[in-house]
């Protein structure tokens, strides 16, 4: 198929550069410390984000029940054993409720409890307000573990105002930042505007393997997180952690597996991702936005005099975005879901993102595109007219 959605993980996610695969290759023949591997991840993610540590799990969903989890426990060998069963120990998260989304659910998975704040008026179309960082301050109490926060350009309150107040009263903040890259300035931004820890996607514009995130924040949660995902089957006069990844001295003792073992990574999606996260400094936005935009620019001039649809690029000149290509029927009658399915059907099979199909748009995402996928790409879309009555092959 070619995915001209982007980055979803129901169609497999990106594709990976040469670099990557050939760097996962090689660390397929090799065995290793997976704590070592870890604890050097961490240097690398924690040189890159300007955080104090980092962690590489299986994708950024992986790295927010890590998160919850580290945020529930602390260093705590007890309370690690326990999850997700939180009672007795401060288990409440407490979160915006227009923030609320699907993927919290990873949140949950831990233990916590979420504790909903504010009201989303401006969302339901019904005032202009959303949660206000006094409404945050009101909800926080003695069960209270963290304060989640959702990333987004719309996102109220601004995140600083948010880690100020958590500042004041000792509560770690966790930020879901997954798909906020580009602008590549996010990979420092969270941690710089005060989160505790931030969880990214390996797997989406960075370009690494699909089942790979990183946390990066503060060393003592990292060193919780790691503990609650690593292998520690384990003889305590046995067990020698890196020091620069987990601090043995302030353990009672080896914890046993941990709820984040289910949130495995290998040592091939470890070194994928820091391969790919190096490449994605090195291009940086301006030349990746340059790239994205030459697809979609020749995708529209293989339209170019097609009847029946208007084509406009949305991003051209914002380097900090990914740009898209953005088709509308010339007759507004003519919907677009039978058309972006008849896509779906053909052969080769093309997915595009149907976010927009409300609106009657189709939008062409160029994340997962090659050159070699303009030519069926614009066969496609000139192989059908819209008519007053449907599509026309």
């Amino acid at each position: 198929m070619i995915n001209a959605k982007g980055t979803a993980t129901r169609l497999s996610g990106g594709r990976m550069r040469d670099e990557v695969t050939e760097a996962m290759a090689d660390a397929a023949r090799h065995c290793v410390d997976m704590a070592d591997l870890q604890a050097a991840a961490s240097r690398e993610i924690a040189a890159i984000t300007g955080a104090e540590a980092g962690y590489v799990a299986a994708g950024a969903s992986a790295c927010l029940l890590l998160a919850a989890a580290a945020c529930l426990a602390g260093l705590d060998v007890a309370r690690m054993a326990r999850l997700p069963d939180a009672r007795g120990m401060p288990n409440e998260i407490v979160m915006v409720r227009s923030q609320r989304n699907g993927y919290d659910h990873a949140i949950r998975a831990a233990g916590a409890t979420i504790v909903e704040v504010g009201l989303p008026d401006r969302h339901a179309g019904s005032g202009v307000r959303d949660a206000e960082v006094w409404e945050i301050e009101a909800a926080l109490c003695e069960a209270t573990a963290a304060i989640f926060y959702v990333a987004d350009a719309n996102a109220l309150p601004d995140l600083p105002l948010v880690t100020a107040l958590a500042s004041r009263h000792n509560v770690p903040v966790i930020v879901d930042a997954a798909a906020q890259l580009p602008p590549q300035a996010n990979l420092r931004r969270f941690v710089a505007e005060g989160a505790d820890l931030v969880a990214f996607s390996g797997g989406k514009v960075i370009g690494g393997p699909q089942a790979s995130g990183f946390l990066c924040g503060r060393r003592d949660l990292v060193m919780s997180a790691a503990l609650q995902h690593l292998d520690l089957d384990v003889f305590e006069d046995m067990w020698r952690p890196p020091s620069t990844l987990i601090d043995r001295s302030r353990m009672k003792g080896v914890p046993p597996h941990g709820i984040g073992r289910s949130a495995k990574v290998g040592k091939e999606e470890i070194v994928g991702l820091l391969t790919a996260l190096r490449l994605f400094v090195e291009e940086g936005d301006a030349v990746r936005h340059a790239r994205w935009l030459e697809l979609l620019r020749n995708i529209q001039a293989g339209l170019a005099g097609t009847a029946g649809f208007s084509v406009r690029i949305e991003g051209a000149e914002d380097r900090t975005c990914v740009p898209t290509l953005v088709l509308a029927p010339a007759d507004p009658q003519c919907r677009v879901e039978a058309f972006i399915n008849a896509l779906i059907d053909g052969r080769p099979s093309i997915h595009v993102d149907a976010s927009r199909r409300a609106q009657n748009l189709i939008v062409i995402n160029p994340l997962c595109l090659r050159d070699a996928d303009i030519p069926p790409i614009v066969d496609a879309l000139t192989a059908r007219v819209p008519v007053d009555d449907g599509w026309l092959s």
